[in-house]
């Protein structure tokens, strides 16, 4: 298998304005593309904004997967030949409630909608949580799955979508600033790399940038190797960028981490039921 080149590109979206959030996907989404991108992922709830004051306004920005943002990055990978990930504001008219999701699309459209299982902090008063475990999509690139930021700090969770053959896992998250001591790397890159080391697979977690209602972002993007080590990033920086790794995707499926030590046959899964309940 060839190298894929992926790409996140972090931004600073406007909560509540949907057009101005669509146009800022639009721009990276193309100039990615234009640098030779092949998978592009944009962050959480990339149509709406993150710090909403309720869920009524909430409300006001959330679309259908049928909708205009969908329907504009289907045109986008249909034309630049791109596997996209993004994360929605979604109103899931099946069960009537709004979802913090991400899709994955590619040249044939829509291929998969996530619902992000573990929810943060006011997110649980504004979204339902989904039920469905990450799915993974084969592309021409490799097996490719999603989730949504929170969700990466479960292992168990991770672990679903190594199990199931991802080659990649695609994270679009906003993740809030915290303090932290001087020097340290963010705590979330960090969750990032752990999981890529003990999934040996890669990662890409595409955060935000800007201050939105007082809420400042870790601006964390980072591109992570199946061995744990960052291709790309993390940004750590408060602005719009877009970071680009060559991944040959292939080297996921390689579990090996010594001459007698696999990362997935070593497992003892008759020993780990206490980590279920």
């Amino acid at each position: 298998m060839t190298q894929a080149v992926v790409a996140c590109c972090q931004l600073a979206l406007r909560v509540g304005d949907v057009q101005f959030n669509r146009a800022a996907c639009r721009g990276a989404i193309a100039a990615a593309a234009d640098q030779g991108a092949d998978i592009v992922v944009v962050p959480e709830l990339a149509n709406s904004g993150y710090v909403f004051t309720d869920a009524d306004e909430a409300l006001r920005c959330a679309e259908t997967v049928a909708g205009e943002t969908v329907a504009e990055w289907t045109a986008l990978a249909r034309d630049r030949d791109l596997v996209l990930v993004g994360g929605l504001c979604e109103l899931d008219t099946e069960a009537d409630v709004l979802r913090n999701s991400a899709v994955i699309i590619d040249g044939d459209g829509l291929r998969a909608v996530y619902r992000k299982a573990h929810l943060w902090d006011r997110e649980q008063l504004v979204f339902d949580p989904g039920h469905e475990p990450p799915p993974v999509v084969d592309t021409r690139h490799g097996r490719v799955a999603t989730m949504v930021c929170y969700d990466v700090e479960f292992p168990e969770w991770v672990r679903l979508p190594a199990l199931a053959g991802a080659d990649l896992l695609c994270v679009p998250t906003n993740w809030p600033r915290e303090p932290r001591p001087a020097g340290e790397r963010p705590a979330e890159v960090t969750r990032v790399q752990a999981n890529a080391s003990v999934n040996r697979m890669f990662i890409a977690a595409c955060d935000r940038a800007g201050d939105e209602r007082g809420v400042q972002w870790v601006s964390g993007t980072v591109i992570v190797g199946p061995d744990g080590f960052p291709l790309a990033g993390p940004v750590c920086e408060d602005r719009s960028v877009t970071l680009m790794a060559r991944c040959r995707l292939s080297d996921a499926r390689q579990k090996r981490t010594s001459a007698r030590n696999d990362a997935i046959d070593d497992r003892r899964p008759d020993l780990y039921d206490p980590v279920s309940r």
